[in-house]
């Protein structure tokens, strides 16, 4: 694949990066990636960390985090407020989600502008717990010579609350750890997976998270961006053995997605292997439900 095939892919959107009747929406935002970063910041909130802003996040506000399309997303911010996005809501009348949607919109942002970008799933080790890598998401965007990792969801607040001492629209690759790379320094025992996952909640870190991680990034460099808590083929659960076979998978998919200027090469054996492939239904861990990728609208 060339250099300007893959640029070409990552400037496309795909189907949950499609912002369909409101791509005009995203369009209207600044074309720079500063203006982009300050747009989502100003019209989404972590749904656990509203204690920053002042709020509590109703529980039945907590539901707009399942919403996987950019079109889904947008429906729900435009339905609630008209105003154009480049217009920050109030904290408390954000759209409440996850590290995974502010990269999915700020990849299907950047990508209306013609910029090439792609969602990256791994650990970030920026956050105040020692020792730690954190479940994580961010964009990695492409700016004329190199993939640049690049943070949304680090506005101002948090960037302050976390004592960040880098510029989250360029995270510097130390800091967050693509799943590839996690699941090769635990295989050369240079990482801890028992500090891979979430910290405070029993059983919910280990290798099985670092290959969960794994497949999750392969289907997001093939364009299927789906939620932290989405389960189908070969992602393995807490309770799950990691036979040999599935460690010589996760071994090659990890040596192919580590480096960012070669990533895009796993798309040839995302299409070919049905264990990577996401199917038209997965099952909502959250849940534990069966649902479509894309509702029927």
């Amino acid at each position: 694949m060339s250099a300007k095939a893959v640029l070409d892919y990552y400037t496309q959107a795909g189907p949950l990066t499609d912002a369909g009747a409101h791509r005009d929406a995203l369009l209207d935002l600044p074309a720079d990636v500063p203006g982009i970063l300050a747009a989502v910041q100003g019209n989404l909130v972590h749904q656990a960390l509203t204690g920053l802003y002042g709020f509590e996040l109703p529980e039945d506000r907590k539901d707009t985090a399942h919403v996987r399309p950019t079109t889904g997303i947008l429906d729900r911010i435009l339905g609630d407020d008209r105003r154009p996005l480049t217009e920050a809501r109030e904290p408390e009348h954000r759209f409440a989600c996850t590290c995974r949607t502010f990269t999915l919109v700020t990849v299907a942002a950047l990508r209306a502008h013609g910029v090439p970008a792609r969602a990256r799933c791994g650990f970030g080790n920026y956050f105040p717990v020692a020792d730690w890598h954190i479940d994580h998401w961010v964009a990695e965007r492409w700016d004329g010579e190199r993939w640049i990792l690049t943070d949304a969801q680090m506005d101002p607040v948090q960037v302050k609350e976390f004592g960040l001492d880098f510029d989250p629209a360029d995270v510097p690759r130390d800091k967050f750890v693509v799943a590839g790379q996690a699941w090769t320094a635990y295989r050369a025992g240079e990482l801890d997976a028992e500090k891979c996952g979430l910290p405070g909640i029993p059983g919910e870190s280990g290798p099985w998270w670092i290959a969960a991680n794994l497949i999750r990034d392969v289907a997001a460099l093939s364009n299927m961006e789906l939620l932290p808590w989405d389960l189908w083929g070969a992602i393995p659960e807490p309770e799950d053995e990691i036979g040999p076979d599935l460690t010589a998978l996760f071994d090659e998919l990890a040596a192919a997605t580590a480096d960012p200027a070669t990533a895009a090469e796993v798309r040839a054996r995302y299409a070919s292997d049905a264990r990577l492939r996401v199917p038209d239904q997965v099952r909502n861990a959250l849940r534990q439900a069966a649902e479509p990728v894309i509702a029927a609208s």
